[in-house]
Formats: structure tokens, C-alpha cells, sequence
């Protein structure tokens, strides 16, 4: 593949000057609330071309610096201008194993987009949308990683966990001649992305459609399978020659608010896992929680899967995240009469990306802001959430909580209360004595003592994503595995 080489000023060069910033079209709000649809549509080639014309090619890609895996982003615009399609797809994989993945997930109003030099008075150029163009379409005509040229090695390394970290670990590994084995207790590969982020932010076929991509690169799944059950890892540490460790960060913060054991009230995670499993199993147009397949365990749940239906009740989400907005427009889909948001700081505030609260309000979600939730309230079930009124502190530092509002508590109604506060690794047992150096807040350490990145204290155990970092990100998640398999392969090579 030839890329673009450096560019002098040129007519056009300038573009974003006399084309507005077009996203793809959107569902109505009215349609998009009755399914479970990506929103979002698709470019067709001259959009993705105008689109990508827009780029600056300022020469310090800031877009480039702030996305966590680096993509090089001013270059396969350049190439979607130059109709160079499978070009753009091969370059926008150097970087990243999951980039179709990425250009729907990531928050790029906070990353790649909000760093874009024309941002600031001209809006920036749509990045995500142009990455997804690039991959969907090259796929759609026939474009495939090529690895005619690897070497296999005879090494083989097992994966546990088929999330985000996992998968482009896996990638990488094939990449470099190494057999990938991955192992994961779902039915279905993609981890959260599967049965954590709802369709119509990531439809399910995309993830069928990479299974496919990295099963004809190599990759085996070993699905359904859980690793300290059905298997140990001191089974797959004797059987393969490393062993890569991307299980998640799926235990719910707990809020310790007093009620939160009433029935009616479900962490976020369940909630979403268990809508993830109806509409997989195609069973979402029934709209009910009974008539889901509850089979297979729950992240940090019980083995069984909460049944809720939330048709025509009042739904109250605790938390401002992505997973709270994820929350929030699940509910409003499966029927809920009334959804609210509640947070305990302002609006800008607000961790998640600026385009799922934009969205969520679209879809008629009420948003309380400056509320600090006290309690669950309520006998035999959930009847409402107490809150007090908050107000951002005179210290005015971002690290230290807002201050109470004496005097302001009120209830809120609700019949169904989500707890949607964030996530924290809990490694399990089997995992933590082999990987036994973890910090205070249980993430495992790793590369400690000059062992390679991403190395625990087992020199054949490496481990990366929301494990080792805490809840993050997709797309740190795909960088870590993607490093890590660089790990692997060196270690490998000296041994």
C-alpha cells in the first residue's frame, strides 16, 4: 500500500471553508424509539469523499495524538478522497484490530473529533463516521486482512475473554504467525459489546461480521466455555505457550444506598445484559423480560438474569455515564412510561459522550441534574428515590464532591430504579493466584519489575483492558490487546 505523502497547499486544501460538517442521516426520533436499529445511517461514496475533504491535513494531527490507539487518521481521509478504499481500510487496521467498532462506539466529541484543528469555529471533521464507511464498505466489497505473507510459527496462545481486548489481541497474534485460541462464557463473542452496548448504538451483525473476518484469519473461539469451571488456567498455561487475560471490569460500584436490595432495583449491567440476550435471540419485539432466554451468567449478577419489564413504569437511572445513557434509551424502547436521569453535578459534567445525552434527551428523557441520591425507597418493592439537592463546591476543584443543598431533600417516583454509578474489575480467584500484584482497587498490576508490558507475576500470563485499568474505554480496551500481543510475540521469541 502506498500512502499519501506530505502535501504543499493546494485549491480545496481549504474545503472545510465551503462544506459544512453532514453527518449521516438519523432515524426520527418517533421511529428510532420503536427498535433496535443503529440510528445512525451510512455515508454513500461521494458523502464519505466531501466528508473527508474537509481534513486540513494540518501537518500536526492532534486527532491523531488524542486517540488512544494512535490511528492515523489525516492519511486514510486522504486516501477515502482519493476513492482508494481498500487502501484506507489496510491503514485504518495497521492501528486499530476493531476500527468499524470504534467509528460507532467511541465518544469522538471527546477524542479524535474534539481535538480536530477545525473544530473551533468551523466544526470538525466527522471522523467517526469515515472510519465506519471505510471498514463497512470495504467489507461489503470483498476486503479482507491479508495475510499471505505470515509466517506461522507453531505458537499457540490462549485468550480469555472475547471482548474488545481480547478480540484485538487475537487479531494481532494471527498477524504474527501465532495461533489464537479464545475462550469466553458467553454464547456469543464481543463481550459487553455483544450483550452490554445496546443495538442501536452497535447492531449485533457487525460483531458476526468480524467473527467471520478473524475466524478466516485463524482465530478459534471456544464459546460458552468458563474458565475456573469447564476449564482452569493452570490447564491452559500447561496446554498453550502463553496465556492473555482480558476479562473485564464487570463488578457494579456499589452506592451502598439503603433499599437498593428492594425488588425492582438492578445494577446496570443485568439490565443491559439481559435486554443484549432478547434481542440477540431475536425475541425484542415481545418487549418482555419473561420472554427472554435467561440462561448463561450476568456480569457481576447471579447466574440468572434479572426479570424486569419495565412497560408502562416509571424507570429512574442513577448515573450520568455512557452506560447510564445506554440505560436510560434501553428503557424508553422496551416501554417504560416515564424515564429519568438523575446526576449529581451539572450537565457538563457529565462523563459520557455529549452525543448519547443529546440523544437520550431526543427520545424524551427527563434529566435531573444537581440531585445526590440517599435512598430507595419503598416496603415490599421500589416506590421512589430520595435525593438532595446539590450544588457544584466552593473549591471549585473537579476531584472534590458538590456540596448538599440543606433542606432540598425530595422523592422521586420511580418503579424501577437502575444503578448505573460505574464498574470495577474483580478478578476471580483462578486468575489472582497466578496474577497475584493487584493496587487497592483490585486491577491486576502488570509489567512490574521489568517484565514486558503487560506481564504479570506469571511470566506466561499477560493481562490488559478494563482488568488491569479500571472501566475505560472500547478503544483502550483494543489498545491493550493489540500491545499486548506485541508482548506475547516478544516473549516468545526469547524464549
Amino acid at each position: 500500500m502506498n500512502k499519501p505523502v506530505a502535501k504543499s497547499a493546494k485549491p480545496g486544501v481549504f474545503q472545510f471553508l465551503e462544506v459544512p460538517r453532514r453527518t449521516p442521516r438519523e432515524l426520527p426520533v418517533n421511529v428510532r424509539v420503536l427498535g433496535w436499529n443503529e440510528i445512525y445511517g451510512h455515508y454513500d461514496a461521494p458523502a464519505a469523499l466531501e466528508q473527508s475533504a474537509r481534513c486540513l491535513d494540518c501537518g500536526n494531527p492532534y486527532c491523531s495524538w488524542k486517540c488512544p490507539v494512535h490511528n492515523d487518521i489525516p492519511n486514510w481521509l486522504a486516501l477515502v478522497k482519493e476513492g482508494r478504499l481498500f487502501d484506507a481500510a489496510e491503514l485504518a487496521h495497521e492501528t486499530n484490530p476493531l476500527p468499524e467498532i470504534c467509528g460507532r462506539v467511541c465518544p469522538q466529541d471527546r477524542l479524535c473529533e474534539g481535538a480536530c484543528t477545525i473544530n473551533v469555529g468551523f466544526e470538525a471533521v466527522t471522523i467517526g463516521a469515515v472510519e465506519k464507511y471505510i471498514v463497512d464498505e470495504a467489507f461489503k466489497q470483498g476486503w479482507r486482512p491479508d495475510l499471505s505473507r505470515v509466517v506461522p510459527t507453531g505458537r499457540r496462545v490462549a485468550i480469555i475473554g472475547a471482548g474488545p481486548a481480547g478480540l484485538s489481541c487475537a487479531d494481532r497474534l494471527a498477524r504474527l504467525g501465532i495461533e489464537a485460541h479464545v475462550f469466553d462464557r458467553y454464547e456469543e463473542i464481543g463481550g459487553l459489546l455483544t450483550f452490554g452496548i445496546p443495538p442501536f448504538k452497535l447492531e449485533k451483525q457487525v460483531i458476526a461480521t468480524r467473527r467471520a473476518v478473524l475466524e478466516a484469519m485463524g482465530v478459534t473461539f471456544h464459546l460458552g466455555v468458563e474458565i475456573g469451571r469447564e476449564r482452569t488456567l493452570d490447564q491452559l498455561l500447561a496446554e498453550f505457550d502463553a496465556v492473555f487475560a482480558g476479562t473485564g471490569a464487570y463488578r457494579y460500584v456499589d452506592a451502598a444506598l439503603p433499599g437498593q436490595s428492594l425488588p425492582g432495583v438492578v445494577p446496570a449491567l443485568p439490565f443491559l445484559v439481559a435486554n443484549g440476550r432478547r434481542v440477540l435471540h431475536g425475541e425484542a419485539q415481545d418487549r418482555s423480560a419473561e420472554a427472554a432466554p435467561m440462561t448463561g451468567p450476568v456480569a457481576g449478577w447471579s447466574q440468572a438474569a434479572p426479570s424486569l419489564d419495565v412497560r408502562g413504569q416509571r424507570v429512574v437511572v442513577l448515573g450520568g455515564g455512557d452506560t447510564g445513557m445506554d440505560c436510560v434509551r434501553t428503557a424508553v424502547r422496551l416501554g417504560a412510561s416515564e424515564v429519568t436521569c438523575i446526576y449529581r453535578r451539572d450537565e457538563a459534567s457529565m462523563p459520557g459522550s455529549r452525543r448519547e445525552v443529546k440523544n437520550a434527551k431526543d427520545e424524551g428523557v427527563r434529566f435531573l441534574f444537581h440531585r445526590q441520591p440517599l435512598a430507595i425507597e419503598g416496603e415490599d418493592r421500589a416506590t421512589g428515590v430520595r435525593v438532595v439537592e446539590t450544588r457544584a463546591s466552593a473549591h471549585g476543584a473537579r476531584n472534590v464532591g458538590p456540596e448538599i443543598v440543606d433542606g432540598s431533600e425530595t422523592v422521586i417516583a420511580a418503579d424501577v430504579v437502575i444503578l448505573a454509578f460505574g464498574f470495577r474489575p474483580d478478578p476471580a480467584d483462578w486468575l489472582t493466584t497466578h496474577a497475584n500484584e493487584r493496587t487497592p482497587d483490585q486491577r491486576l498490576l502488570v509489567g512490574q519489575s521489568g517484565r514486558l508490558p503487560f506481564q504479570t507475576a506469571q511470566p506466561k500470563l499477560f493481562a490488559g483492558g478494563d482488568v488491569v485499568r479500571g472501566a475505560d474505554l472500547v478503544v483502550t480496551a483494543v489498545a491493550d490487546g493489540r500491545d499486548a500481543a506485541a508482548s506475547i510475540s516478544a516473549w516468545l521469541r526469547q524464549g
